[in-house]
């Protein structure tokens, strides 16, 4: 591996955790979205990773190349999946979006486990940021090795 693609692996991981920070801020923007039908309610998002190899990278994304191998390169998004939790199902007779029993539902988001889920992604990002400045640092220094 050069250290090139250091770059490469880095900001592969600091594309995942910003959409990692995206879906999480949505998951709490939407954590008391009430309506009055459980197939109307929003409901939680994750993304979801994979390693990616070195000839993944190179080929623009193949899919048929064996995810693993143990020579890691990366990090892509396979996707964002609906969570499967139930939905909070409270009664309030009074909400405008009551419904003829007089409950609400709420979506299945837990506002605590998404603090959690944003603190790590920060975190993540930030050790990418730290590890893409090492790899810039030591670059400059083995390029003024020869002045």
């Amino acid at each position: 591996m050069s250290l090139g693609s250091i770059f490469d692996i880095a900001g592969s991981g600091m594309n995942a955790q910003s959409i990692r920070l995206n879906t999480t801020a949505s998951n709490l923007a939407n954590a008391q979205a009430a309506s009055s039908s459980g197939d109307a309610v929003y409901r939680g998002r994750h993304p979801v990773f994979a390693s990616v190899q070195k000839s993944v990278l190179d080929s623009g994304f193949d899919t048929d190349t064996d995810l693993n191998n143990s020579s890691s390169a990366g990090v892509r998004v396979l996707g964002i999946v609906e969570s499967d939790a139930p939905l909070q199902r409270r009664y309030e007779p009074h909400h405008p979006q009551a419904d003829e029993e007089g409950y609400v539902f709420y979506p299945n988001v837990n506002v605590v486990e998404e603090m959690t889920n944003m603190i790590s992604a920060s975190r993540s990002f930030q050790m990418n940021v730290e590890v893409m400045n090492s790899a810039k640092q030591m670059l400059q220094r083995a390029l003024s090795l020869g002045q």
